[in-house]
């Protein structure tokens, strides 16, 4: 089992979908495909074709789920340190001037478009361990960008 490191909202998250579907949305699928076999024909009955492949869906989910549970380091959010580490929520500006902010949680729980991001990232790799003030270039696709931190708190 790999180890990882999880923030206590991103495990809390990871947990609650798992409840979800195995508590509630499964047993619903598994009743749903029961009244649809009791039906007759299976061959023509699209509740039960989706609701098989929706219960496969569902068990894939929760076999990825407990990987991630059961391999999870919950990390709480660190103390101040001034450097840029996990579970730091970190603003930098680009040379253009526009403001980006990142928060540095587990590779379980990342959403880019919501600023989260890892540390194994190219913009955490960049940026970790550095200051406020500090300057960091990042490769990126569209070319190298240089970001400069203007703060750094912990994520919450």
């Amino acid at each position: 089992m790999k180890k990882h490191l999880i923030s206590p909202q991103g495990f809390a998250k990871l947990k609650s979908e798992w409840e979800e579907l195995k508590y509630r949305e499964r047993p619903q699928m598994l009743q749903q495909v029961q009244d649809a076999a009791a039906e007759g024909d299976r061959s023509e009955n699209a509740a039960y074709t989706y609701g098989r492949m929706r219960i496969r869906e569902i068990d894939q989910r929760l076999r990825q789920l407990d990987r991630l549970l059961d391999g999870a380091i919950i990390q709480d959010s660190p103390k101040e340190t001034g450097e840029v580490i996990f579970g730091s929520k970190v603003t930098v500006k680009d040379s253009a001037g526009k403001e980006f902010v990142y928060a540095f949680v587990g590779t379980a729980e990342i959403d880019p478009l919501k600023g989260l991001i890892s540390l194994q990232s190219p913009i955490g790799k960049a940026l970790q361990n550095k200051k406020v003030g500090d300057k960091a270039t990042v490769n990126t696709p569209g070319g190298q960008r240089i970001l400069t931190i203007t703060d750094i708190t912990t994520y919450e």
